[in-house]
C-alpha cells in the first residue's frame, strides 16, 4: 500500500476535492473524521453528476437516474458526495483479497484501515500489480522453502523449480501424486507468480501441466 495518503474532511467543499484529485492524480479521495476514521469515499462518479444534471431537465434526470444521483448532482461537500459505508480492507489481507473486492465492488483504489478503522494507506490496482514485478529467484525460494519441502518432504529425487518471468515450472519424482494438484495451487498462491507448470512424477507416469 501507499502510505502517504491525501484525504479530506465531512467539509471539503466540491472544488477543493477536484483541485486535490488533480494535484495528487487520484480517482478517489477517502472522507475522514476523528482521529483518521474513515467514513467513505468520494470517487470520480461521485462528482460526475453535478456536470450531466447542469443542462439536463430535472424531471427527465430523475426519471432515468437513482435519486441518489440526483443529491449528489446538487452536493456541495463531501459528506453530501461521499459513498458510505466506505468500502475498506484491513492491512493484514492478502493481495488476492484486495484484488477480489476491487474487482467486484469495480473500484481503482480501497483505504487500507487498523482494527479501529483509521486509515493506514491506500491500496491501488496498480500497487497490486507491481507483486508481478518480484524476482524469479525470490519467487523459487519461496515455492521451495513454502510450499514443496512441506508437501514433498521426502521426494525420490531432488524437485527442480525454475521460474522465468513468473511462470514457475516443477520438475521431479514425488511418493504421492495425490498431492500434486495441492502443490499446484499454493504455488499459484505465491505472490508474484504467473502460471505455473508441474511435472511431478511418480515411477514414470507423467502428471502433465496443470
Amino acid at each position: 500500500m501507499t502510505h502517504t495518503v491525501v484525504a479530506v474532511g465531512r467539509d471539503a467543499p466540491f472544488k477543493d476535492i477536484i483541485d486535490l484529485m488533480g494535484q495528487w492524480k487520484v480517482s478517489a479521495l477517502p472522507v475522514l473524521e476523528g482521529e483518521g476514521r474513515v467514513i467513505g469515499v468520494v470517487s470520480e462518479a461521485d462528482l460526475l453528476p453535478k456536470e450531466e444534471f447542469r443542462d439536463s431537465d430535472p424531471d427527465r434526470f430523475t426519471q432515468l437516474r437513482r435519486l441518489s444521483d440526483l443529491a449528489k448532482a446538487g452536493a456541495l461537500t463531501a459528506e453530501e458526495l461521499m459513498s458510505t459505508p466506505a468500502v475498506t480492507v484491513h492491512a493484514d489481507a492478502t493481495l488476492a483479497e484486495a484484488a477480489r473486492i476491487m474487482a467486484q465492488r469495480g473500484i481503482k483504489r480501497l483505504p487500507v484501515v487498523d482494527g479501529e478503522g483509521l486509515l493506514e494507506g491506500v491500496v491501488s490496482r496498480g500497487d497490486l500489480l507491481k507483486v508481478f514485478l518480484r524476482p524469479d529467484d525470490d519467487i523459487a525460494e519461496e515455492v521451495d522453502r513454502e510450499v514443496l519441502a512441506s508437501l514433498f518432504p521426502a521426494p525420490i529425487e531432488p524437485i527442480h523449480v525454475e521460474v522465468r518471468d513468473g511462470v514457475v515450472t516443477l520438475t521431479g519424482r514425488v511418493r504421492d501424486t495425490s498431492m500434486v494438484p495441492v502443490a499446484a495451487r499454493l504455488v499459484r498462491a505465491v505472490e508474484g507468480v504467473v502460471d505455473v507448470e508441474c511435472h511431478l512424477v511418480s515411477g514414470t507416469a507423467l502428471t502433465g501441466p496443470r
